[in-house]
């Protein structure tokens, strides 16, 4: 009798346990359960669909390569990568597209909205738009030169968005290190991914509503280098006229960024005080010096970044469509 109820309670234990593991995986849990092999049978041809979709955005307009690296990360830094920036305002919806680290500001919505209808035609309700923007982002890079990585996949999309999360979570333009160091930590990002994930600016251009203040009131700035800036960005108006980040190659993804901030020619704040006295100087100096070190970096740093509150297994949904909820 004491064996019966011995093998019934492990037969119970057991069940449970099983049931628990299952609701985990339904439910979706963390990354853990994001692959690079999500789509394989279900969507073989979306890796070169998506890299097609970047690669003739970008050919018409470099800058767009930039756009969509930043879009992926204003979307993973508000409530994870889930797609929820893409996600348009509505009379009876606010979401984030008009916050103010957004507003007029972030852009490639309809880059990734053709990319997804491309792919609805040959798998529909398959693929997530939380996914085609990650893909996106890295092809970006790819495409203006840099490094590549294997995307893990399997996010799914948020059924709506939070204009009230984006400002606490977005640095600002004019944001100090401790500040940044926070911001990032809160992401469980290091101060070595904050660092890699800035070389982004290497790409891209800013508005000159953003460094006004630092081309004409700051002393940690190279004065020639203000003085030029100045002429694109005057004291009064032209605040949506745009400079690149990197002077020196603004098309290209490579290092020169950081050799920028070693001569205090950075053109935000935000990127200046990366090198300025700190606790992040080796860092630059060493990605300065060594593309390999900075390439390396920047690709770990991306894929932790990917990692960030990802909704899996029945959270969330596909969109059909990616700027509306099913």
């Amino acid at each position: 009798m004491a064996t019966t109820t011995f093998s019934s309670h492990n037969n119970m234990t057991s069940t449970m346990a099983l049931a628990l593991v299952l609701l985990a995986v339904l439910m979706g849990t963390s990354s853990a359960h994001l692959s690079p092999n999500f789509y394989h049978n279900t969507c073989p041809n979306l890796l070169s669909l998506v890299r097609a979709g970047v690669r003739s955005a970008v050919a018409k307009e470099a800058r767009m390569g930039a756009s969509l690296l930043r879009l992926h990360f204003h979307d993973c830094f508000v409530n994870g990568c889930d797609g929820s920036i893409l996600l348009d305002d509505t009379p009876t919806f606010l979401g984030e597209q008009t916050a103010a680290p957004n507003n007029r500001s972030v852009r490639g919505f309809n880059v990734i909205a053709n990319i997804k209808e491309k792919i609805e035609k040959i798998c529909p309700g398959v693929v997530s738009c939380a996914d085609i923007l990650t893909l996106s982002a890295r092809d970006s890079v790819v495409a203006l030169g840099g490094p590549s990585w294997k995307v893990k996949l399997g996010r799914r999309d948020s059924k709506t968005a939070s204009f009230s999360d984006v400002t606490g979570a977005i640095p600002p333009p004019t944001s100090t290190l401790a500040t940044l160091i926070n911001r990032f930590n809160t992401k469980g990002l290091s101060p070595k991914d904050l660092v890699a994930l800035s070389g982004a600016h290497t790409i891209g251009k800013a508005r000159c509503l953003f460094f006004k203040n630092r081309i004409y009131n700051e002393t940690n700035i190279d004065k020639s280098f203000a003085k030029k800036r100045q002429k694109n960005c005057p004291r009064n108006g032209g605040d949506d006229n745009r400079t690149p980040f990197d002077f020196r190659t603004p098309n290209l993804f490579d290092n020169n960024y950081y050799k920028n901030l070693l001569e205090k020619k950075a053109l935000l704040r935000s990127d200046q005080v990366l090198h300025n006295g700190g606790s992040t100087d080796s860092l630059v100096e060493l990605y300065s010096h060594d593309s390999a070190a900075f390439e390396s970096d920047f690709v770990a740093a991306m894929i932790k970044m990917g990692d960030i509150e990802p909704l899996t297994g029945l959270q969330g949904e596909i969109r059909k469509v990616c700027s509306r909820p099913n």
